[in-house]
């Protein structure tokens, strides 16, 4: 570069940078999905920013969304180095576009050092190369939950899912909410019962996940280019729309079944959806936080079972705030064994990004801290940071003013960062060993005997 030359500081485009306010309402809901996870007994892992490209295409592929590396760990100008180290410079690396996968080689990579069914969550960054616009970034935060079990996982597990996602969103308290609830052997069955080929149920279950952002005509002209036919495709958007209540929607079902034929995959995945929805209101879910909807179907190749979105209400463009489902062969791609799961993930950056927007939350304030002790004069310093540290140790989060500047000012630095109380010792009060405790929010201030102070504050702050 040459002298003189500026540097450009900007962001890469797609990848979020966050000023104190929104990193600390981040901090705030990693905390409380955090406390829900763990109170299922998950409990946390973390795998590498980059994986070896060919785990990263193991079951479905993901080719427009990786953002793609050779050797990233060293530049091509160190080439004899790499190669001493027993890289071969020729294995594609690239980062994670998701934690299901990864989590799947970690799986094989641990399965003696792991117990089983091994439930963990991660809320690690993940990367996809995709168009960065508004709420789409490339870099993003997701917070997971998987149950991986040897052979055999209870669907119990499934309708867990939906009890978490719940106490979530309403520990965070951003409105009413509605998870829709469906099982792929339910569309893959009824595939089978129209006579469509095994080798087109794939691409017909990509292009009914599409219902919500294309619509229904335009769903049917995609089925018809797959060589659906007219009468098919009425037939899939009628089955889609079936709705009503949970009981409603299965005895349809159970109904349709006994007409169609070859409906063995349809009646079990039926039944699978029936011991979920069971199992859900066992857990306590209200009944109007789901639903039954033929219409979810995720598009990732390796979900085989239930499978969820969760939409809020009165905000359904911003589309899914929390998705998942159960898959039986992800695992076992990597270990050539049965090893069924189920999860769930919430793609925490974009979610706060829309609801920001939404105005459905708001940040908080700039600092942690509660309380100002302000700097009136620099000789009682010593006196500042002892009550400082009582406050401290009582609790409560403090900034003390190392700065002497005039009392008006240090009241303006205290508000700009959303501290309400600031605390005030001259020498008269240092002597009577009392304080003066004035809120920015009322403007209220009262004198209080340092010893009461760390009470008081508690109080007010309640």
């Amino acid at each position: 570069m040459a002298k003189g030359d500026k540097i450009n500081f900007s962001t890469p485009s797609g990848f979020p940078e966050f000023l104190p306010s929104e990193k600390r309402l981040e901090l705030h809901l990693l905390d409380i999905i955090r406390r829900v996870f763990e109170s299922y007994g998950f409990t946390p892992i973390e795998t590498p920013a980059v994986e070896r490209l060919e785990v990263l295409q193991a079951k479905g592929n993901q080719g427009d969304n990786i953002i793609y590396g050779i050797d990233p760990i060293l530049p091509p100008n160190r080439q004899a180095e790499r190669d001493r180290s027993g890289e071969t410079g020729s294995e594609a690396r690239a980062l994670k576009f998701d934690q299901t996968v990864p989590l799947a080689a970690y799986i094989a990579r641990h399965l003696n050092e792991l117990t089983f069914p091994f439930a963990r969550y991660q809320t690690d960054v993940v990367f996809r190369g995709e168009r960065a616009k508004d709420g789409r970034f490339r870099q993003f935060r997701q917070c997971d939950i998987d149950v991986v079990a040897r052979r055999e996982l209870s669907l119990l597990y499934d309708a867990q899912m939906p009890a978490i996602i719940t106490e979530i969103f309403e520990a965070i308290n951003i409105g009413d909410f509605l998870i829709r609830i469906n099982n792929r052997k339910v569309l893959t069955g009824f595939f089978k019962s129209l006579g469509i080929a095994e080798n087109q149920i794939k691409s017909c279950i990509g292009i009914v996940d599409t219902l919500e952002k294309i619509g229904e005509t335009k769903v049917k002209q995609d089925l018809e280019k797959e060589g659906i036919s007219a009468e098919q495709s009425q037939k899939v958007i009628e089955f889609i729309k079936i709705d009503g209540s949970v009981d409603d929607v299965l005895d349809k079902l159970k109904h349709l079944a006994q007409n169609l034929p070859e409906t063995e995959q349809l009646s079990l995945g039926i039944t699978e959806l029936e011991t979920v929805i069971t199992g859900v209101r066992n857990l306590g879910v209200v009944e109007n936080r789901f639903c039954i909807d033929l219409s979810i179907a995720r598009g990732l190749d390796y979900y085989t079972g239930t499978v969820y979105e969760t939409t809020l209400l009165g905000h359904e463009a911003l589309g899914s705030i929390c998705s998942g489902g159960r898959y039986e062969e992800l695992v076992g791609v990597f270990l050539g064994e049965k090893m069924p799961g189920v999860g769930i993930s919430i793609g925490l950056t974009r979610l706060i990004s829309r609801l920001l927007k939404a105005g459905i939350l708001s940040t908080l304030a700039a600092t942690p801290a509660q309380v100002m002790v302000v700097n009136m004069q620099e000789d009682l310093m010593p006196t500042y940071l002892k009550v400082s540290q009582h406050l401290r140790q009582a609790g409560i989060n403090v900034i003390t003013n190392f700065d002497k500047r005039p009392l008006g000012k240090q009241f303006q630095l205290a508000d700009k960062q959303g501290i309400q109380f600031c605390v005030i010792i001259g020498s008269e009060e240092a002597a009577a060993q009392k304080s003066s405790l004035k809120d920015l929010k009322t403007g209220e201030q009262v004198e209080v005997l340092l010893e009461n102070l760390a009470e008081e504050v508690r109080r007010r702050l309640t």
